[in-house]
């Protein structure tokens, strides 16, 4: 498969919060400033990518030789789970000011369903090491540029006059619905 299909549906046409409705949680709760959506978008892209590495081996050199792909899931989630406290004592050990960053979105990513979706979809797609790294990476892209968008949209409708009924919540899930078929326009791409 074409490394550049892979990209481009993961970001635009698959994306992993507007298409596959995983990752919500974060989407709807850390999108109400764009730096918090920079920071979670950051610590997620991390994760993302090092679970998709370490699943891939997991599921390569473990399950599928012993004949228990059926752990699979409870697998991924004890390594997405310990990644995130790994990064947690590795990065306060290591760089203080960047664990003070993103120590409140640490604990969110690991709750994150899209860090284990990811992970299963690379193994669900068949993909090669390289494939389920690149795979992984322009998920978090895709998670990124959702994120981020849907943040930018919220800080313009605090400045807005909003009807009482449908400020907060009501708003926002009728934005992010509009953002979902905007880039449900990308599907005829690939």
């Amino acid at each position: 498969m074409s490394y550049f299909l892979i990209i481009i549906g993961a970001i635009f046409v698959n994306n992993v919060v507007l298409a596959q409705f995983l990752g919500i949680c974060p989407f709807l709760g850390v999108s109400k400033r764009i730096s918090t959506g920079v920071g979670m978008t950051g610590a997620v892209a991390f994760v993302m990518v090092i679970a998709t590495i370490v699943t891939f081996f997991i599921q390569n050199l473990i399950l599928i030789p012993f004949g228990i792909t059926f752990l699979q899931t409870i697998s991924f989630i004890l390594v997405v789970a310990s990644l995130v406290q790994l990064v947690e004592i590795v990065l306060k050990k290591i760089s203080p000011p960047l664990y003070q960053a993103l120590g409140v979105f640490l604990p969110l990513i690991t709750t994150n369903c899209a860090i284990l979706g990811v992970a299963i979809m690379s193994v669900g797609n068949e993909y090669n090491m390289v494939e389920a790294v690149v795979f992984s990476m322009a998920s978090a892209v895709g998670f990124g540029i959702a994120l981020i968008s849907f943040a930018g949209i919220r800080e313009q409708l605090d400045l807005m006059d909003i009807p009482e009924g449908m400020q907060g919540a009501p708003v926002a899930l009728v934005v992010a619905g509009i953002l979902a078929l905007a880039f449900m326009g990308f599907a005829g791409m690939v």
